[in-house]
């Protein structure tokens, strides 16, 4: 499961598409409705908040939003609590930038045109996060060069 941290504009359509399902996958977790996945290290950072159901609706309401920017269909009728205007989660520059250089690297083996423009990019938030200095976060399993 990879729930990126980086603003969904930025992912290619694969990544669009596989951080969409896998978002709905972690609402079923967290609302309490599958019993996979409960120990997943991603799921931390929405269970931290007050209201954990709330904040991965709106994180999959900012890939909605970049799917219908794209032209694609996601269906908002699967976000469990809709989006709060005020819903906010941290994320480190560490782990943004440990984020930026994986979505990189998979960018180079399945998409060179994606990649071209990740080259000329930099970093950006998913709408959920605001950005705070700091190392890659504790829940993270992969490791800078893996």
């Amino acid at each position: 499961m990879r729930l990126w941290s980086v603003h969904p504009h930025q992912l290619d359509r694969a990544a669009l598409i596989a951080c969409w399902r896998e978002a709905l996958l972690a609402q079923a977790v967290l609302a309490g409705r599958t019993r996979g996945y409960q120990r997943h290290p991603q799921l931390e950072r929405f269970r931290a908040g007050a209201e954990p159901v709330r904040l991965v609706g709106a994180y999959l309401s900012g890939i909605a939003d970049e799917a219908d920017a794209r032209g694609y269909r996601f269906d908002r009728n699967r976000i469990l609590a809709p989006a709060r205007p005020d819903a906010s989660l941290a994320v480190t520059t560490g782990q943004l930038d440990l984020e930026w250089a994986h979505l990189g690297a998979k960018l180079e083996q399945r998409s060179p045109t994606d990649a071209e423009r990740w080259r000329r990019e930099s970093p950006a938030p998913h709408p959920l996060f605001h950005v705070v200095a700091g190392e890659v976060e504790a829940w993270e399993r992969a490791r800078p060069g893996t």
